[in-house]
């Protein structure tokens, strides 16, 4: 025990405006994971940091000290690279789920580990688990046989990665100290860094539904992910990606699941086939699988016209328990909702908004998201064909489909969703993507 580590005066530093020791941070975090530390003075920390923020030795002691109390893992051992890709989240955002098969379809190894939905922004793991049979919770062993097997792998983080994370992460949500570029990048990197990829790609959302409203904000903290993961031998890069609209045409599980069938077919939304790849390409290239980006870009359009991609994504499922004959009939084997209600155009014109932060509350309303931490999700429900900014529409045409448990649930949502829309009569353009 260090004699001289006193926490209030950890505290009084930070308060202060100064900054914190490697040493002081790394007995901090040890205390507080194995409950020496009281939440309150943790609490108190997190405060101190919102406001005075960490510089970036700072913020890599503190992510690197979270990483190390609880497991690691090595992919020493595999015949290829490794590398993942995080995002930020945003609504209809199920680019993982493409993502991971259609890069280890190239050659490299993929040991995703990925999130639960977290208010209106959509997880992962939720999604997949409306693949029946789908199991997000393996073991570390299991966790590198798929991989070593399959080539990717997506699971829920275990109670022995980044432990420390978990408990200050709670603490956050409920301490008003979420939104502090330093205790996010921790949080996000504890978590990567101990997962072991080689290569971290970063999509930082930006916009109405993204965590990050304004470029400013989503740039900073692309910056303090690439600086931290780069400290730490990494190998990184960072996509700033508008989150204005939805990701694609659909928001809700098993509508995304299918959207990502579609995706892996080399077919889907323009807009989230663009982004899949744009986040493939430097997987490969830092990863050195290819020399430069218009050849990754070449590799990865091949895999998807081939069926291997698709055929990777099919063996994941499959490797997890899953019915692998998602990937050839969605439709038969993913959960549907018995109401599916159109939402009609009450005007003619071009859509000049699509706000995504609207359509993700109608999917939370609708059962697709949780209310309480102990909520159970509706897989089956959801939003799909949703028109994008740009498009012409005439007045009657469906901006989007809801599906739902019972009518009365879905009409009750039509002025919500029809609230998210808004026409201009002169022509707009299709935003930029990467921002």
């Amino acid at each position: 025990m260090n004699d001289e580590f006193v926490p209030q005066w950890i505290v009084e530093r930070k308060r202060d405006g100064a900054a914190l020791a490697e040493a002081d941070i790394r007995e901090w975090i040890a205390r507080y994971a194995d409950g020496r530390l009281p939440d309150y003075q943790m609490a108190a920390l997190a405060m101190a940091i919102y406001f005075r923020g960490m510089s970036p030795e700072e913020t890599l002691a503190l992510t690197d000290a979270m990483m190390r109390s609880g497991d690691t893992l090595s992919w020493d051992d595999l015949s290829r690279p490794t590398a993942d890709k995080h995002s930020t989240g945003g609504i209809g955002d199920k680019l993982s789920i493409p993502l991971a098969p259609l890069v280890a379809s190239c050659g490299v190894a993929v040991p995703m580990i990925s999130g639960r939905g977290l208010g209106i922004t959509g997880g992962t793991l939720d999604k997949l688990e409306s693949i029946p049979g789908y199991d997000t919770h393996l073991d570390n062993a299991r966790f590198r046989a798929v991989v070593d097997a399959v080539g990717c792998s997506i699971i829920g983080q275990t109670d022995r990665l980044a432990p420390a994370d978990r408990k200050l992460y709670a603490l956050r949500d409920v301490t008003g100290t979420v939104p502090s570029i330093p205790l996010i990048t921790a949080s996000i990197l504890s978590k990567k860094l101990a997962e072991g990829a080689a290569t971290l790609v970063f999509d930082v959302k930006c916009g109405a539904g993204a965590f990050m409203k304004t470029p400013a904000d989503a740039r900073a903290l692309a910056d303090s992910l690439l600086a931290v993961a780069r400290g730490a031998g990494r190998h990184a890069e960072a996509l700033v990606t508008a989150m204005d609209q939805p990701v694609g045409e659909t928001a809700g599980n098993a509508l995304e699941i299918a959207e990502s069938v579609d995706l892996l077919r080399g077919a889907g939304p323009a807009d989230a086939l663009e982004l899949a790849l744009r986040l493939a390409v430097p997987m490969l290239t830092l990863s050195g699988v290819s020399p430069d980006e218009a050849s990754a870009r070449a590799l990865l359009e091949k895999r998807l016209a081939s069926g291997a991609a698709l055929e990777t994504f099919a063996q994941m499922v499959a490797a997890q328990g899953g019915d692998a004959r998602v990937a050839e009939s969605p439709e038969t084997v993913l959960p549907q909702a018995p109401v599916l209600l159109d939402v009609a155009a009450p005007r003619a014109g071009h859509l000049a908004r699509v706000d995504a932060d609207g359509i993700g509350r109608a999917v939370l309303l609708l059962g697709g998201g949780r209310r309480a931490v102990t909520d159970a999700i509706d897989p089956a429900v959801g939003v799909s064909r949703l028109r994008k900014v740009g498009e012409r529409i005439e007045k009657g045409e469906p901006l989007a489909t809801l599906h739902a448990r019972t009518r009365a649930e879905a009409e009750a949502l039509v002025p919500q969703v029809l609230g998210a829309f808004s026409f201009s009569d002169e022509p707009v353009a299709a935003p930029a993507l990467v921002l």
